[in-house]
């Protein structure tokens, strides 16, 4: 049956990291873990404009095995990135730059034992960053049964279009674990545990926090020239289940919760719903929705008394708390059902994600309004895919 999913991108704009949903569709007669990718290539569009951000640009991939142990992909993904946010126009001014991505990946298989070794590059003018990564899965009992294990390790050289002398370094690692159980011919339980540490220069170069001009006289007005301190460490733990329901006429609902903690005092909640139906016969249509909720971290601020008010400081409004709604669709359309020459197969993919952020503790300064006048700061932002696909 066909069923969809959802693979996670990470960009960044400046030294912010923003999250998109990349919508493939993947044909799978049946639920086995050990075997190989298919052979396939895809080219997309990527598009983000939200919160005076927008992103946009290609994004190919391209894999071939050997039908039998060992499969090999190459992808290559640029974003092309146009930024006056409310942090830039309150600090700074827009400004415009490209980040290129490449990564390979090589998958071997033998018997229900699956492994997969990966390696991905990331070059922006002020960023560059190396993360290569291993997983192994073993399916049991009848491939009823998957667990896996992964680590990655990036590795991040950061410095700056302001200050030249500007040079420092971030290292992170994630370890991963997980258990997919088929339940019955039509439930399927996925477990997964993820730990990941962050050390080294972990806030943004260019970023300021907000601080009062006169501590005794708020009238007196706010500067924003005392730049952001974070701790040098970050150790998180997040932990999700999500069910896969197969319904009647090919359709599937999909469910899922995760909880995310971490030593920032940053608690996370994430719920997801996603239903997948079949229109005709070449058709395939998908609706969704997710929340998201999370508390601020510890040494978050949206204004300070003073610059030397405590040894952690910062305004990015990431660590605040907020929370977030997203609804959406997607569609996919069988072009080559039966293939031609030396295509198995090939789909034309449209997805489209509206998403609305509300901000409980950071405010909209634009505008220079007085302190305690500030509105809570909030908007919505747009993501588009398209792409193609083909099977050979």
């Amino acid at each position: 049956m066909e069923v969809a999913v959802v693979v996670i991108s990470r960009i960044r704009v400046g030294s912010r990291r923003i999250a998109v949903s990349l919508f493939l569709l993947a044909s799978m007669s049946t639920l086995r873990a050990a075997v190989l990718p298919e052979d396939r290539a895809d080219a997309m569009y990527h598009s983000y404009d939200g919160g005076g951000v927008t992103v946009d640009g290609p994004s190919y991939l391209v894999r071939k095995g050997d039908n039998k142990n060992f499969s090999v992909s190459a992808n290559y993904y640029i974003d092309s990135i146009s930024s006056a946010s409310i942090d830039v126009v309150t600090q700074g001014s827009a400004y415009n730059e490209q980040r290129n991505q490449w990564s390979a990946s090589v998958d071997y298989l033998h018997a229900d034992t699956s492994m997969t070794a990966n390696y991905s590059y990331s070059d922006e003018s002020d960023y560059k960053a190396d993360t290569y990564g291993f997983s192994i899965s073993q399916s049991m009992f009848g491939d009823l049964t998957t667990v896996a294990l992964g680590y990655s390790r990036g590795n991040d050289d950061i410095s700056s279009n302001v200050d030249p002398a500007f040079d420092d370094t971030a290292d992170h690692q994630n370890y991963h674990v997980s258990l997919s159980q088929v339940l019955s011919k039509n439930l399927l339980l996925s477990v997964n545990y993820d730990a990941v540490t962050d050390e080294g220069f972990l806030q943004n170069p260019y970023r300021n926090i907000r601080v009062l001009n006169d501590p005794d006289d708020p009238s007196a007005g706010y500067n924003f020239n005392t730049p952001e301190t974070y701790p040098e460490t970050r150790t998180s733990n997040a932990i999700s289940a999500s069910f896969m329901f197969y319904l009647p006429y090919r359709a599937a609902l999909k469910t899922g919760y995760r909880y995310y903690t971490d030593d920032w005092d940053i608690d996370a909640h994430t719920a997801d719903l996603a239903y997948t139906h079949p229109l005709w016969d070449k058709w395939i249509f998908e609706l969704s929705y997710r929340f998201y909720t999370q508390t601020d971290a510890e040494f978050y601020g949206d204004l300070f008394e003073r610059p030397d008010q405590q040894n952690f400081m910062g305004r990015d409004k990431e660590l605040s708390e907020f929370t977030d709604h997203t609804v959406g669709f997607a569609l996919s359309y069988d072009v080559l059902e039966d293939g031609w020459g030396y295509l198995d197969k090939a789909t034309l993919n449209f997805k489209y994600n509206h998403i609305w952020f509300d901000y409980e503790n950071f405010t909209d300064v634009r505008g220079n309004p007085a302190v305690g006048q500030e509105p809570k700061y909030d908007f919505d932002a747009d993501v588009i895919q398209i792409f193609g696909s083909i099977w050979y």
